[in-house]
């Protein structure tokens, strides 16, 4: 028999060697700029000032003043749709197509797609590409994962399928909670490339709208465009 402290040294190394990998998964999970499979996107290398705004979850009731927000200041930007949302309000997302936008996949049920089945990985973004298709988008559909996580089946289907992962680099939403605040962090961290991500599609109180506009605003000011996802990685 092994003396206790070899077999307390043993205990402490499995430990060890469970704590790095569940260190691992969680960073594989949420990293940004990395996944095991096809291309994934948090910002673009471009000399141009130029940026991406990308709205995540709905359609909703908020689309029409966020698309008249966007023509005010003839931006162009990128709607990461939930499957089923899209599929009961399926005029918002016609909307946001008439006006020049792009439309996004992310998921059908917005639940985390981590350690699911191949056919449920294909049933949560075949099914939303359908409805998108169904609303007249017919560019490329990119896919953002719902809450950005992913570890293997999520992407190994979309690098099977050639669908970008869009991330971003930019997410005032998370870690501010004022508008103006939430406005000052978007435009004085943005530089060529970033992809801005925010989330209006349920807000009832209009800080998002202020937050879009004052974003649209201020970086106007500094001479920066618009794009959709697609055009800014063209760059």
């Amino acid at each position: 028999m092994r003396p206790l402290w070899r077999r307390l040294l043993l205990l402490g190394m499995v430990l060890l060697v469970i704590l790095l990998l569940l260190f691992g998964l969680q960073w594989l999970m949420n990293a940004r700029s990395f996944q095991l499979f096809g291309g994934i996107t948090n910002h673009v290398e471009t000399g141009d000032k130029v940026v991406a705004l990308t709205f995540d979850d709905g359609p909703s009731g908020n689309v029409e003043p966020i698309l008249q927000l966007l023509s005010k200041y003839d931006a162009k930007a990128t709607f990461f749709v939930i499957g089923s949302e899209l599929k009961s309000r399926m005029e918002e997302g016609r909307m946001i197509v008439r006006a020049g936008h792009q439309l996004g996949n992310h998921s059908y049920s917005h639940e985390r797609i981590l350690f699911k089945s191949r056919a449920y990985v294909e049933r949560e973004v075949e099914q939303t590409n359908d409805l998108i298709r169904e609303a007249g988008y017919l560019g490329e559909i990119d896919f953002r994962p719902p809450y950005g996580k992913k570890i293997y089946s999520l992407p190994h289907y979309l690098h099977e399928q050639g669908i970008q992962t869009i991330m971003w680099d930019l997410e005032p939403d998370t870690f501010y909670a004022t508008a103006q605040e939430k406005i000052k962090a978007a435009v004085e961290g943005a530089h060529p490339g970033s992809i801005i991500l925010l989330h209006p599609m349920y807000d009832k109180t209009g800080q998002e709208l202020q937050v879009i506009e004052g974003i649209l605003d201020g970086l106007t000011r500094q001479g920066y465009r618009f794009l959709t996802v697609n055009e800014l990685q063209k760059q």
